[in-house]
């Protein structure tokens, strides 16, 4: 599975964004998929996943109510619509796949395939 991952920029504070993720190969209808960021100097940090249906999805507290995660199948996109964007939303974000699982969403340790990160700034 190859990912890419776009849509990042500057954005002010309360601004909005888009990423989307493109996965070639034909399994993406049956991997998990998520997204984790990770700030300067800091470890990367779940944000949000989808299942393979996209029939469960988890969220960061920190971003819950704000930031939507949704995927096509048809299109082997899986998006992060990001709204009320704060300054600690500043990170490069990731987006992740791996084979369906019952692990949790967030253990990173399950997700095997990277993206090439974005970069987000948001700015006060």
């Amino acid at each position: 599975v190859q990912l890419q991952a776009s849509g990042g920029g500057l954005v002010q504070a309360g601004g909005s964004l888009r990423l989307s993720c493109a996965a070639s190969g034909r399994t993406f209808s049956s991997n998990d998929m998520a997204w984790f960021r990770q700030a300067q100097g800091k470890e990367r940090e779940f944000v949000a996943a989808i299942i393979w249906s996209g029939g469960k999805t988890d969220y960061a507290d920190s971003v819950k109510g704000r930031f939507t995660i949704s995927r096509d199948n048809a299109k082997n996109t899986v998006l992060l619509q990001m709204d009320s964007l704060k300054p600690e939303d500043t990170a490069v974000y990731y987006c992740g796949a791996r084979k369906w699982s019952l692990r949790s969403l967030s253990d990173l340790s399950t997700f095997g395939y990277w993206g090439q990160g974005t970069l987000v700034t948001v700015s006060s």
